[in-house]
């Protein structure tokens, strides 16, 4: 018998930080919360050393609104908690200066079975990149430019819009 968890019932983290943070220690606290768990997946993603044109990245600039900012992300978080009936889901990420090379997010996802668990994880970082609450700007030798959600992060987050019993 599968256990399933009543929406909003779950633990969901959502960390807002400007500060560079240890994925194995933030995974480790997060396997605690993960209790009767068959399956956790986790999503490291890491800032690129070229911008999508090829050229050398220094760093992103990750302007945020403290409140709006944190309530997105916990949204998020819980949206995915809740559709995918997952035992536990962490979100921490960045915000500020994030250099070339450092961790901007960890998404973990706990659930009874890997294929709930890989779809919440997906879900979630579909819903961060168009979003979650970011104004972001790119940095290096180029100078500096906003950017936006790609065309693609947008379709890749459309694919999200079909009924949830579909999934």
């Amino acid at each position: 018998m599968t256990m399933r968890q009543l929406p909003g019932t779950v633990p969901v983290s959502a960390i807002l930080t400007e500060e560079t943070f240890d994925v194995a220690d933030a995974l480790a606290r997060f396997s605690v919360s993960a209790k009767g768990a068959g399956a956790i997946v986790s999503f490291q993603g890491i800032t690129r050393p070229e911008t999508k044109g090829g050229e050398p990245l220094d760093r992103l600039v990750l302007e945020w609104h403290p409140r709006l900012t944190e309530i997105s992300l916990h949204q998020i978080a819980q949206a995915g908690a809740d559709r995918f009936a997952a035992r536990a889901v962490t979100v921490v990420h960045r915000c500020g200066v994030i250099l070339s090379g450092e961790t901007i997010v960890l998404v973990a996802v706990a659930g009874d079975h890997r294929r709930d668990a890989f779809l919440a994880a997906d879900y979630l970082m579909d819903r961060l990149k168009t979003d979650a609450v970011f104004w972001k700007r790119e940095e290096g030798a180029f100078g500096s430019r906003w950017i936006e959600p790609t065309q693609r992060d947008q379709h890749d987050r459309t694919r999200w819009n079909h009924d949830q019993s579909q999934n």
